[in-house]
């Protein structure tokens, strides 16, 4: 299944992709966004509206929002990822490396980003997200599984000059409006490996392939991130966890490419979808 939460002239609605006469539709699921949808039907299977007589919408032009716009929390994971944690040059971690965003960093998967006056070292960051479905709390292997309602793509805009001030990352990954997620969350049953995926990420650059790997490559899967985050905090419907991004970023490379305003980044996950978003200068 594919929900997603799309902008309409009336506000954000939560909608399910369906095949109806051959042609894919936007089935509205009566609720403002996936965030609200998962809150009241944890299970993400059972949509409660009606969907003979829901709202539809085409699927051909639609503007995704982020797709939970206001999740309580988004933890995101560095050094997943062993060819990355290489090119840093790093050792590999013992435990996932956490760090926060705010709902106000997210936009939506096709939306333009707008690179900051303030820094020249803007970077890109493919990532898959879990996105959690119902509330959980010091999970077992079997709730974290339970809590998976399906996955998503980021993209995690990093503003490596102020990342890098200190030893401590969250101000260069937290600025305003900068990071795409979306446009689809794919529920497990439709993915290769279901809550442990196996599926290939990509960033390309204006046509130019910067980063590729398999998420089966993860050092630290999607059900360990789930069992691990919720032992430190309660992980609620809608709340989002990044997994963490392979080799490839600009600030790696010789010499480092950063974005400066121009390009489209396309960060795209095998089964998925991708967001694809244009670079702007303010």
């Amino acid at each position: 299944m594919r929900l997603a939460t799309i902008r309409t002239p009336h506000g954000t609605r939560a909608v399910r992709l369906e095949n109806r006469d051959g042609h894919d539709v936007l089935v509205d699921l009566g609720y403002d966004d996936l965030g609200a949808y998962l809150a009241a039907d944890p299970t993400a299977g059972a949509p409660s509206a009606d969907a003979a007589g829901a709202a539809t919408y085409d699927v051909e032009g639609a503007d995704f929002a982020p797709v939970v716009p206001n999740p309580s929390k988004v933890i995101c994971v560095g050094h997943n990822y062993t060819n990355h944690i290489k090119e840093m040059g790093r050792e590999l971690p013992t435990h996932p490396t956490l760090f926060p965003k705010f709902a106000d960093t997210l936009i939506g998967a096709n939306d333009d980003i707008v690179k900051p006056p303030e820094t020249d070292a803007l970077d890109w960051e493919v990532e898959l997200v879990i996105v959690i479905g119902r509330p959980v709390r010091r999970a077992t292997e079997t709730e974290a599984e339970a809590a998976i309602a399906g996955f998503t793509v980021m993209n995690d805009i990093s503003v490596r000059d102020w990342q890098f001030r200190t030893i401590e990352w969250t101000q260069g990954k937290i600025w305003d409006s900068s990071t795409p997620v979306g446009p689809w969350l794919v529920t497990p049953d439709e993915l290769p490996g279901g809550v442990r995926p196996a599926l290939t990420v990509t960033t390309t650059v204006d046509d130019r392939l910067m980063q590729s790997d398999n998420t089966a490559t993860l050092l630290f899967d999607p059900v360990h991130l789930v069992r691990y985050v919720s032992t430190i905090t309660r992980l609620n419907p809608g709340d989002l966890i990044a997994t963490g991004t392979p080799a490839g970023v600009g600030h790696a490379r010789d010499p480092q490419i950063y974005l400066l305003g121009g390009e489209t980044v396309t960060t795209t996950i095998e089964g998925i979808g991708a967001c694809t978003n244009r670079i702007v200068k303010q």
